[in-house]
């Protein structure tokens, strides 16, 4: 990776990819794995993220300032990839591999700022977000795993 324009973070979770992928195409799900303590209700979003070009108006809020984000999904496979940006072509993503030992799924998080422009580049970075950002891809990949996990348990039914 380039100087810190992609960081990614990896876990594998108990859960099969069309589980986890429920939860990282529903919005509204997005406040329940956040784990860099930013995201907030959601304001507009179809019931489901089913294809490039949709769109969906996240409340936030960064170093206690609040503010809104519409997010437009940029990439997407179902089951595999979902990535989403904003106006400053940041992009996060969630790649989904089945995992080897069956069953799981291997979920790469990554914010790419690779894309965005030099002054937009030199503010992240200004403002440590790629070293906190770290932080919050594994919080929220921690979360992911608890959601998925419990979910796919529940849609298992009593054991």
């Amino acid at each position: 990776m380039t100087e810190a324009l992609q960081i990614s973070e990896s876990i594998t979770i108990d859960a099969p990819p069309e589980v986890v992928f429920a939860i990282l195409t529903d919005p509204r799900q997005h406040s329940r794995i956040d784990g860099s303590g930013s995201v907030g209700s959601v304001l507009a979003a179809p019931a489901r993220l089913t294809a490039k070009g949709q769109t969906f108006t996240v409340r936030m809020k960064l170093f206690g300032v609040p503010y809104l984000i519409r997010n437009r999904v940029v990439e997407f496979e179902a089951d595999r990839l979902i990535a989403w940006r904003h106006f400053t072509a940041n992009r996060w993503r969630y790649e989904l591999t089945p995992s080897s030992s069956g069953g799981g799924t291997t979920v790469t998080e990554t914010f790419d700022m690779s894309r965005a422009n030099g002054v937009t580049t030199a503010v992240v970075r200004g403002t440590k977000f790629p070293e906190r950002n770290r932080a919050g891809i594994a919080g929220t990949l921690q979360r992911l795993r608890q959601a998925a996990e419990a979910d796919a348990a529940k849609a298992a039914g009593p054991a």
